[in-house]
Order: C-alpha cells, then sequence, then structure tokens
C-alpha cells in the first residue's frame, strides 16, 4: 500500500471517529466472549500477576484501565517505569529475555514506527483478542504480532499562568518571549512522543514526513536562542513552571488540563501547521512471564470497556468507528472531543516514514541540536 493511499485511509478513520456524534448509548460489551474467555481468565488468575511498562496512569487514562483491570479478575499490576520511552520498554524485553522475575514487562505500548522491529528482532508473540476483525487492517499486523490502541494529535500544552502570549504556530516558539520555556515530552533518542514532535516540527518548516531534517534544525534555532529546555516535560514541570511549554499528545495535554483544574490554567493548542498524528500499539513480550495474563490484558485493553476508558482519558480508541456503529458510545464522551476542525490538517505518517525519521533523529540530534535531554 503507498503511503498516500495509508494516510488517506487512516484520515478517514480520524475523521469519522471526531465528526460523527452519537445519541444512543447502550451498555459495554464484556472483555470478549464468555466462553473463550473462561479458561484464560483461569490461566491468568493462576499465574497471578501482570508486568506493564510505560504506562503512566494519565496518560490515556491508563490508571482507570489498571484499577479496573486489578478489580474485574483479581491480579496484581506490577508496574515498571512509567515515564520510559518507546525505545526503554524495547530494551526492557531485551535485557529480561532469561528473567521471569519482575523486571521483565509482559506486555508494552509504544509507538507505531516500532512495529517492523518488534517482528523482526523476535520480540513479541503473535495474538489475536477477540474483537481483532474490528480494528482496521491498516494498524495490525496480520499475524497478531502488535495492534494499533490508540491515536491522537501533537500539540502545545501551556501553563498560561507562566506564559502571557499563548503561541498558536511553531514558529512563534522562536520568540525571545519564550526564553527557557519549551521543551520535549521525551528525549527524542528515544522517546516515539518526541520524534513525532520533530517531525511536526519538520512539515511546519518546509519539510516533509520524508525529510525531517529542517525539524532538527529548528530545534537547533530553539536551543541557540536559549527557548529550549533540555527537561523532559511531564505534568509536575509544567506546574511548577520548569517547561512551560510543551509539544505533547492532545490527550495527555488535555489530562493534565483536567486534573490541574485550573492550578495552573493550560491551554491546549492544535498548531496552525504541522498538524501531525500519531498511532501507538500493542503488543506481548515473547518471553512475557505472564503470558496468560498479558493476553486477558489485550481482551481487556481491546473491549468495548476498554476503548471507552481510552476514550474517557482523550484518546481516540483504534475500535471507535465500530463502536459508533453499535452506538455504545456514550454522548458525553463524543461532547467532551475536540472540535473535529482544528484535526482537518493532521496527517499520519506510514510505518517506513516514522522509522527513517526516527533512525535520522536518534542519530543527528546530538550532531545538529546538541542538547542532551533527561
Amino acid at each position: 500500500m503507498s503511503h498516500k493511499l495509508y494516510r488517506f485511509r487512516m484520515l478517514v478513520i480520524l475523521a469519522v471517529a471526531l465528526m460523527m456524534v452519537v445519541t444512543a448509548c447502550q451498555p459495554a460489551a464484556p472483555a470478549a466472549n464468555q466462553g473463550e474467555t473462561d479458561p484464560l481468565v483461569k490461566a491468568a488468575k493462576e499465574e497471578g500477576m501482570l508486568t506493564v511498562i510505560a504506562l503512566p496512569h494519565d496518560w490515556c487514562n491508563y490508571g482507570e484501565a489498571i484499577e479496573t483491570f486489578k478489580a474485574k479478575y483479581g491480579l496484581q499490576v506490577n508496574e515498571l517505569n512509567p515515564d520510559a520511552g518507546s525505545a526503554d520498554e524495547i530494551e526492557a524485553i531485551k535485557a529480561n529475555k532469561d528473567n521471569k522475575g519482575p523486571q521483565a514487562p509482559d506486555v508494552i505500548d509504544v509507538g507505531f514506527g516500532y512495529g517492523p522491529q518488534l517482528v523482526e528482532e523476535k520480540l513479541v508473540m503473535p495474538y489475536k483478542v477477540s474483537t481483532w476483525d474490528t480494528i482496521p487492517d491498516e494498524v495490525k499486523h496480520p499475524d497478531g504480532y502488535w495492534y494499533g490502541d490508540y491515536y491522537g494529535v501533537l500539540a502545545f500544552e501551556v501553563n498560561k499562568d507562566v506564559v502571557q502570549n499563548v503561541p498558536q504556530d511553531w514558529a512563534d516558539l522562536l520568540k525571545p518571549e519564550y526564553k527557557g520555556q519549551v521543551a520535549l515530552a521525551g528525549d527524542p533518542r528515544a522517546s516515539a512522543q518526541a520524534q513525532m514532535s520533530i517531525m511536526a516540527a519538520a512539515l511546519a518548516n518546509g519539510g516533509t514526513l520524508d525529510d525531517v531534517t529542517p525539524g532538527l534544525e529548528f530545534f537547533k534555532k530553539l536551543n541557540d536562542a536559549g527557548n529550549f529546555v533540555p527537561v523532559i516535560a511531564k505534568q509536575a514541570t509544567i506546574a511548577k513552571g520548569e517547561t512551560p511549554v510543551v509539544m505533547r499528545w492532545d490527550y495527555n495535554a488535555l489530562a493534565d488540563k483536567n486534573a490541574l483544574a485550573g492550578n495552573p490554567e493550560i491551554a491546549v493548542v492544535i498548531p496552525q501547521s504541522g498538524v501531525i498524528a500519531g498511532v501507538y500499539l500493542q503488543a506481548i513480550s515473547a518471553y512475557a512471564p505472564h503470558p496468560n495474563a498479558a493476553k486477558l490484558w489485550m481482551e481487556f485493553l481491546y473491549s468495548d470497556e476498554g476503548q471507552l476508558i481510552w476514550l474517557k482519558g482523550g484518546c481516540h480508541p483504534i475500535r471507535y468507528n465500530d463502536m459508533v456503529k453499535r452506538n455504545v458510545i456514550p454522548q458525553e464522551l463524543n461532547d467532551a472531543l475536540p472540535p473535529a476542525e482544528l484535526y482537518a490538517k493532521a496527517v499520519f505518517p506510514t510505518v517506513e516514514q516514522i522509522n527513517n525519521a526516527k533512525q535520522l533523529i536518534a542519530e543527528k540530534w546530538m550532531q545538529v541540536v546538541g542538547a542532551d535531554v533527561k
């Protein structure tokens, strides 16, 4: 499939997800077909635990997802390094291949571009959830090695108590008034969110999805101007004013806005140019110490119940279109979504474009920008 066709089909998904208004509501479906999951539930309970990694509770409402899963099935959930990046998750699998202890992750949630690597390096096992057919083909491995889970677009998250004039586009960030204020939500050498931010900056500065060098050059200008802060931004650093302007997935920014509840006041801005959409994906480690718990976790996340938990967190779940057709999305969740027109310019990179950009950014970040993000 050409990348143009891929982007077109993904844009159709986004457009439907954002523009359809659903008026009816039915109860969420169970985690999966009861007859199919009973043996799986039993096997998972015998394992007794699930180990996850890189799941901040405010990311896509993962806190509620984890607590609901624990209560539903009576399993412990061992949470490793909530602030890890996608590359860190993959390294955790590699480093614990022969380790069945608590440092070995059962499941991962990584950027879309990491899908081919997972398969090539035989780091994940295939598993098709019971709702498999309702996951769009463009965002799942045909053999079930990985599957998209949710998507959003990159936005500016701004602490309005610190920043008087909220930036509206990438070029604004170069202004002297933002000195020591602009940050990324990850290390560009390891974080999919940070890498996609640089891709977005490239689009806004004459680059393309196939040439992200202008994005690196933009961040060099930011750094040379003293505007860039080499700190991995999160809710606490934003609230304290340490990183008051951050490139962040819209759902994370909206979650921060809700959680902080005006203390400080947060603005979430979809930039006027360089609007990029990104899909994340789920996979089960090939070396998972608790493979049945991992499969049960996937069944939960890809059930209507799990998908609605993500939607509640501002993320568009990958099965959104199917749920719209069946009228199972509460009206208040649709009403909470940002206006569709803000997303009209969003583009979806292909896996190949993401991988090429990821490699270039990892290799050239220090050489071009020279900011050691920690």
